[in-house]
């Protein structure tokens, strides 16, 4: 029995690194991707319960706002929206009023409808970051669908939702045994940037984390204030490089 135990640990371990070999670190390039927006519909967002309501919401918006705020061409897609999955919010609709927009009337993979696959493809882009409702159907068959094709996928966890954190955990899994990339929005958005000196750097960066991404922004915030208007309080030069000088 230990033998076999054994036996069962090694094939793990070289099945591990056969996934891990199989796909190489690679960089995400804003000139060579392609930002989806996928059934991130009204409807839809009543059954996401891995996140709270508010975060959820605002995670899509910050996901879709991707494309404006690094110059990607962008694709939405929706499923069924004139039944119980519903429209696109229209903060959405409103920032791509002339981005290609396929309603799909019933196709659950968004690959298998022909209008998407034709608009994703004239992109000519290799790379490809998405989101959607939900993670285990609307992401997953998509993702896995467009590895199946030779690109490029980076899945944002935070703009993905689905109706557990278990299902939740499963899905991702199971695209990250695909080769799919599964990443924060501040993960996107700083690979994306590469470098705060660029153009798309600090400048635009910073409101845009104020507004998405707050936790950050306040950093920004806090940063600012101490150096418009800040006052060494007695302590801090003791806990400050160089004694605050």
């Amino acid at each position: 029995m230990r033998f076999n135990h054994l036996a069962v640990l090694t094939v793990f371990g070289l099945s591990q690194t056969v996934i891990g070999d199989a796909v190489p670190f690679e960089r995400l390039n804003k000139n060579d991707t392609v930002l989806l927006i996928v059934d991130l519909q009204v409807g839809l967002t009543n059954i996401v319960r891995d996140y709270a309501p508010t975060e959820f919401v605002s995670n899509m918006l910050a996901h879709a706002s991707l494309g404006k705020l690094f110059g990607m061409p962008t694709i939405l897609t929706t499923s069924a929206e004139q039944g119980p999955n519903g429209p696109l919010p229209k903060e959405i609709t409103e920032m791509y009023p002339d981005a290609p927009y396929i309603r799909r009337q019933g196709e659950v993979d968004a690959w298998d409808n022909a209008d998407f696959r034709a608009a994703v493809q004239a992109t000519g882009k290799k790379q490809v970051i998405m989101a959607g409702i939900t993670t285990d159907v609307c992401t997953t068959f998509l993702a896995l669908s467009l590895r199946a094709e030779g690109y490029s996928v980076w899945a944002n966890t935070e703009a993905s939702g689905t109706t557990s954190e278990r299902i939740a955990s499963d899905a991702n899994s199971r695209m990250a045994g695909a080769g799919v990339q599964l990443v924060s929005l501040f993960a996107i958005a700083m690979d994306l940037m590469r470098d705060w000196r660029n153009t798309r750097g600090a400048a635009e960066l910073l409101p845009w984390l104020d507004r998405y991404y707050p936790v950050y922004g306040y950093v920004a915030r806090a940063h600012g204030a101490a150096t418009l208007n800040g006052t060494i309080q007695p302590g801090q030069a003791a806990i400050l490089p160089g004694g605050g000088v």
